[in-house]
Formats: C-alpha cells, structure tokens, sequence
C-alpha cells in the first residue's frame, strides 16, 4: 500500500490554471499507473487522466486539450496542469495509483479541491 498527497487545490477564475500535485510515499511499481479522478457532490468519482511510467496517457474526452498529466518516477509525484479552466471543472480531485491492468482500487489520496468561479 502508497499513502498518496495531493495538493495544489484552490480556487480560480474561468480561463485560469491550476497545477495539482501528488506525491508518493515510496517508489511506485513501474508496472502501475498513477492517475486522477474527480468528484462533486451527489455524483460518482469520475475519470480525468491516466499515466503510465513510461508516459503513456489517456484523457477524458471533457478535459483532453485542456489538462496534461505528467509524471516524475524519481520524486515519486504526479501533476495534473489544468488550463483553461471552466466552472463545471469544479469537484474535489484525487489521486490514484495501481496496477495498469486493473480497472479500479488500488490507492487513493484524500483529495483536494479545485472551485472555479468568478
């Protein structure tokens, strides 16, 4: 088991950037990926991105264009720079980490939460 952090959470206006941060508590396998998913109230925990150790991504289709997922194996931490930011982009975020071959479970960070609005 990875105890995940993320930080980077605020709130911004629409148009704005925002860069999310997720740290490891040790080194994650290669085989697994590290991703973020996002959450409002009264809704399901929703995909954003996904990224594998050797960069691979894949995106949700509300966000690719807008958001890039980055990943930095030697300090264990994974970013989520979000662009473009639109009020419906507002939810709690978290980060997520198990084996690629799995489709849920594995870890998960306390979230953190990103609010755009004027």
């Amino acid at each position: 088991q990875v105890q995940l952090v993320e930080s980077g959470g605020g709130l911004v206006q629409p148009g704005g950037s925002l860069r999310l941060s997720c740290v490891a508590s040790r080194t994650v396998a290669s085989s697994y990926l590290m991703a973020w998913y996002r959450q409002t109230p009264g809704k399901q925990r929703e995909f954003v991105a996904q990224i594998l150790s050797g960069g691979m991504s894949k995106y949700a289709d509300s966000v690719r264009g807008r958001f890039t997922i980055s990943r930095d194996n030697a300090k264990n931490t994974v970013y989520l720079q979000m662009e473009s930011l639109k009020p419906e982009d507002t939810a709690v975020y978290y980060c997520n980490s198990r084996p690629a071959w799995t489709a849920g479970g594995g870890d998960w960070g306390q979230g953190t939460q990103v609010t755009v609005s004027s």
